[in-house]
């Protein structure tokens, strides 16, 4: 079972990179080699990352797997559609401080591929989620050093394989603009209902005589918090490159699964990837 990453707090977390400076070969340093972080007056314009990395095989997994790793921001006439895996978002406002718009996203299944007793477990088919978000982006300086972004986010299932819903608040801060080389850092937490969590972390009796592990029926409750850095490199006006580590920790209804018991409270994730902008 190979997943492209899909979290959803990851992803909102992600959208800092929307912050990334703009660069050009026609700005006034040209003839010193020098690129320097510019305003983006163009009708269209797009930021494309796509790699490879490796995350947990599903939510409370301590085995990892490779996955692909791809970002996509396109903008035109101030609307901006953002890609992340395997999650859509449209930013209705993208010229203005406040983000606002709808989300598609795609959650991946869990199968018989996977390894442990979970394997034993009912299979979890992939889920389609809609939702929205919001955010408002503030401070920092002419080349977006110091911006702080802060954002809250809803998926819930419309595709009837969890029934539920999970709720994100995301903030993040854009920590280096220096030359070619940019860094952002981020922190999430996300709530689950008492559907999705029992969904995802909880086990029926059936699948406890099968797997062996204890039945158990969580609750709705936050269900995991988690943190990471996005650190890129701009090789020219056209190339980069940029990577990203992150870790999650599960807490409350889902720390005491026991399928997150069984593999780990803490999963992280890497990627590497090389990035076109226009």
């Amino acid at each position: 079972m190979k997943r492209i990453l899909t979290k959803a707090g990851l992803a909102a977390a992600l959208g800092g990179i929307g912050a990334y400076p703009a660069y050009a070969a026609d700005s006034p340093a040209e003839n010193s080699g020098e690129l320097v972080p510019i305003a983006n007056e163009r009708v269209f314009s797009a930021f494309v990352a796509i790699g490879a990395g490796v995350a947990p095989e599903f939510d409370g997994s301590d085995k990892y797997e490779a996955i692909p790793f791809a970002i996509a921001n396109v903008k035109w006439h101030g609307v901006e559609l953002q890609l992340r895996g395997l999650q859509a978002r449209l930013d209705l406002l993208g010229d203005s401080p406040w983000d606002v718009g709808p989300i598609v996203n795609l959650r991946g299944k869990r199968d018989d591929d996977v390894k442990g007793p979970v394997r034993r477990l009912a299979e979890i088919d992939t889920a389609v989620e809609g939702g929205g978000f919001v955010g408002y982006r503030f401070g920092g300086g002419p080349d977006g050093q110091g911006e702080i972004g802060i954002e809250a986010s809803f998926l819930h299932d419309v595709s009837g394989e969890h029934e539920g819903f999970t709720a994100t608040v995301a903030v993040s801060y854009a920590a280096i603009r220096w030359g070619q080389i940019f860094a952002n850092v981020d922190a999430d937490a996300t709530y689950g209902d008492k559907s999705y969590n029992r969904t995802y972390f909880g086990v029926t009796r059936a699948g406890s005589a099968a797997s062996g592990l204890r039945a158990y029926r969580p609750d709705a409750g936050f269900k995991d918090v988690g943190a990471g850095l996005t650190v890129g490199y701009q090789i020219n006006e056209r190339w980069g490159v940029l990577g990203r580590a992150s870790v999650t920790r599960y807490v409350g209804e889902a720390a005491d699964s026991p399928i997150v018991k069984d593999g780990s409270k803490t999963a992280g994730l890497f990627g590497l990837a090389v990035s076109y902008r226009y």
